[in-house]
């Protein structure tokens, strides 16, 4: 189906869905329109048989510039702080339903990424930038803090030195700068852009998704506990994946001790024999 006209456009092929911020005449920038299709997009997504991982993506030369500073600003301001806070909660929603999406997220950064794109970056599992995206926090040359969570965004994923320059300057960096950082995984050339994350996304639907599931939620959620927190939860969160989907890991590890068929240091197990033997 075309979906050209939506501000949100997604298509499937081999069980990647691939969903683009869609309004590259504003560079993509997000309005309450388009904060409340991609909800809507991530609900009819996340779930369907036919999708294991979900690339996030802009249409056009931009991946997203930020919030419609006219359509989620100003007009939502009009309304008062009804109309802003109901602005406010359906970006965030989304950005929170990406965080712990049951699918595994790429962010594919092809071009700008200012200010509130920030967010959804963060949401999004891995991220792969072109060596030509560029990156930046324009929310100071514009007379505010960077609010919504950024600045959240940029303490945790980078160095507070970095974190800082990014808020105070409103500069910009490139991709390759972006992943020197960790702000992304890593840059790639932009013609090298998709198919970098289409090999990528591969690699993860190669994985068993329960434990994709349970590995991305653990690595969000142990950062802000105590060593023994965090132990105890990744001990009760294996034990809920086994009983989850019990076959896994009797089934990799009859792989590699009984037929010597894999090396789980090297490659995942055969999920296909694990749904023979279930079938």
């Amino acid at each position: 189906m075309n979906r050209a006209s939506e501000v949100v456009d997604f298509h499937v092929a081999d069980r990647i869905a691939w969903v683009s911020f869609n309004r590259p005449e504003k560079r993509n920038a997000m309005s309450p329109a388009l904060n409340r299709r991609m909800m809507e997009v991530l609900d009819a997504l996340e779930y369907r048989d036919d999708v294991g991982v979900l690339v996030l993506k802009g249409a056009g030369e931009s991946w997203s510039a930020g919030m419609d500073l006219k359509e989620y600003f100003r007009e939502t301001e009009a309304q008062g702080l009804a109309g802003v806070r109901k602005s406010q909660r359906e970006s965030y929603g989304w950005f929170r339903r990406l965080r712990w999406y049951q699918k595994p997220t790429i962010a594919m950064v092809n071009g700008w990424c200012f200010g509130g794109a920030f967010g959804p970056l963060f949401a999004c599992d891995l991220a792969i930038a072109a060596d030509e995206a560029k990156f930046g926090l324009s929310e100071i040359n514009w007379g505010i803090l960077p609010g919504g969570g950024v600045t959240k965004v940029v303490v945790d994923l980078l160095s507070m030195r970095d974190a800082m320059y990014l808020a105070l300057t409103g500069d910009l960096i490139d991709g390759r700068t972006a992943a020197a950082w960790r702000l992304v995984n890593e840059s790639v050339p932009l013609e090298r852009l998709e198919a970098r994350v289409t090999e990528l996304a591969n690699l993860l639907l190669a994985k068993n998704p329960v434990a994709i599931k349970a590995a991305k939620d653990a690595v969000r959620r142990v950062k802000e506990m105590t060593y023994d927190n965090a132990e105890d939860y990744l001990v009760r969160a294996q034990e809920a994946a086994n009983s989850f989907d019990p076959a896994a890991r009797k089934e990799g590890i009859r792989q590699f001790i009984d037929e010597k068929s894999y090396k789980p240091g090297l490659a995942s197990y055969d999920l296909s024999k694990q749904k023979d033997r279930a079938g």
